[in-house]
């Protein structure tokens, strides 16, 4: 699947939601009347504490970190066909850690295990619009199902290549891509090649996709993507996602996720035959919301997937994605939002999962997952997250995260047990 054959019809950013179709090219504003400037600061304090480390090992990572993102996109020119550009800068600055405490990925590392002071890079892509459809070409970030780049760090993650956008149908997106590079979220180079998250070894040099994602009714949505990573696998992934209104203060929500991975081309990862599902089924009630998840990977190999996000299944969580060989998991989760109790903005959640039945024995010896789990691979996580962003005042959206994640493992399952604390502060400033 080359992008000639896909014809390029690619998220742009992300996929547009669907209750909002896009504005046509008709509706232009110009380049810089549709102009806006966004800046973004994030600062980020990162402690994991690992608890069954080895003697003369690192016991744990601790990094603190200030970014500062601008981000700009320009309108379209007039005219039937319509012109313009993006373009972002991304800097971090160490605030502390030093060697012995680096690795939690906010900031480069040099050959010494020494947290570099300050790293940066910055991007631009140029965007051409025809009625709905929009095509963009350069460094840029996408939310795709079968690929999509990261922002769980510092400074988020971009990727190099194709992408293009089309809404000519009403409560359709269609979207596909071709990326050849890649920026991770603790580096400046933007021209580094694609990555795996568990995979070891050789792996193709582009990836290409198609979807669609078609709005059945207000409470149906579906999706269907094809992805091809050359000469290491085929990729298809499905979506359902329903809401059931039960009254003004109630609702049921369902979320389906299907991934099937099979090896194409030289294989370069070896051998791969997996299927993995997840299903969780939500029930909110006035400020409260009670989900419970499952999950399911079936092949002798763990669901990997290419960049830092590409992974929309229920229980890919803060530290673990519960996706080892042969695993199945459940997952327990609680949403309350403190509005109700007068304090608008502040949000808790909290939830536990629990994985187990992993077997990675039978992974092609020759391939890049052997070895890497064994067999009666088990664990769990919990994890607690507080969240509060001002809702008036001078200090309007600034936002306040508290992150706890606790995880334990066996040997068999590989991530070992671990402690760990993040805490964020953003504030958006929007310049015009």
């Amino acid at each position: 699947m080359h992008a000639a054959t896909l014809g390029f019809t690619a998220l742009a950013l992300s996929l547009p939601s669907l209750t909002a179709q896009a504005a046509g090219q008709d509706e232009a504003e110009g380049f810089i009347e549709g102009s806006s400037l966004r800046l973004l600061t994030r600062n980020f304090y990162f402690n994991r504490d690992f608890r069954d480390a080895d003697p003369g090992d690192q016991s744990y990572r601790e990094e603190w970190a200030q970014g500062l993102m601008a981000f700009y996109r320009s309108g379209f020119t007039q005219g039937t066909v319509g012109f313009g550009v993006d373009a972002h800068g991304l800097v971090g600055l160490k605030l502390d850690s030093g060697r012995g405490r680096s690795g939690a990925d906010l900031l480069p590392v040099d050959s010494d295990d020494r947290p570099e002071d300050s790293y940066g890079s910055a991007g631009a892509a140029v965007k051409v619009r025809l009625s709905s459809t929009e095509l963009r070409y350069g460094n840029l970030r996408t939310e795709a199902p079968v690929f999509a780049t990261g922002d769980s760090r510092l400074l988020p993650e971009t990727a190099t290549g194709w992408l293009l956008n089309s809404q000519e149908i009403e409560d359709l997106a269609l979207a596909a891509g071709h990326f050849t590079a890649y920026k991770l979220r603790d580096a400046s180079n933007q021209d580094e090649d694609l990555y795996l998250n568990y995979g070891e070894g050789k792996i193709g040099k582009a990836i290409d996709f198609l979807g669609a994602t078609y709005a059945l009714s207000k409470q149906l949505t579906a999706s269907l993507y094809a992805a091809d990573f050359d000469d290491t696998w085929r990729q298809y992934y499905g979506n359902l996602q329903y809401t059931l209104p039960l009254s003004d203060t109630q609702a049921l929500d369902v979320d389906f996720n299907l991934y099937d991975t099979q090896d194409t081309g030289k294989a370069l990862q070896g051998e791969i035959d997996n299927t993995t599902y997840s299903l969780s089924l939500g029930y909110a009630f006035g400020q409260h919301k009670l989900t419970a998840a499952y999950q399911k990977v079936r092949g002798d190999t763990p669901f990997d997937y290419v960049g830092g996000d590409s992974i929309f299944l229920a229980n890919a969580v803060n530290y673990s994605d519960f996706n080892g060989a042969n695993e199945r998991s459940w997952q327990l989760r609680y949403d309350l939002d403190f509005a109700a109790y007068g304090v608008a903005g502040l949000k808790f959640s909290t939830r536990y999962v629990k994985g187990e039945g992993i077997d990675g024995t039978r992974a092609d010896p020759l391939g890049g997952y052997a070895g890497l789990q064994g067999k009666g691979g088990e664990h769990w996580e919990r994890n607690v997250d507080l969240r509060y962003v001002v809702q008036s005042g001078a200090a309007k959206d600034l936002s306040l995260r508290l992150r706890h994640a606790t995880h334990r493992a066996n040997e068999a399952q590989g991530e070992g047990n671990i402690d760990e604390v993040r805490f964020i502060v953003e504030y958006p400033i929007n310049i015009f």
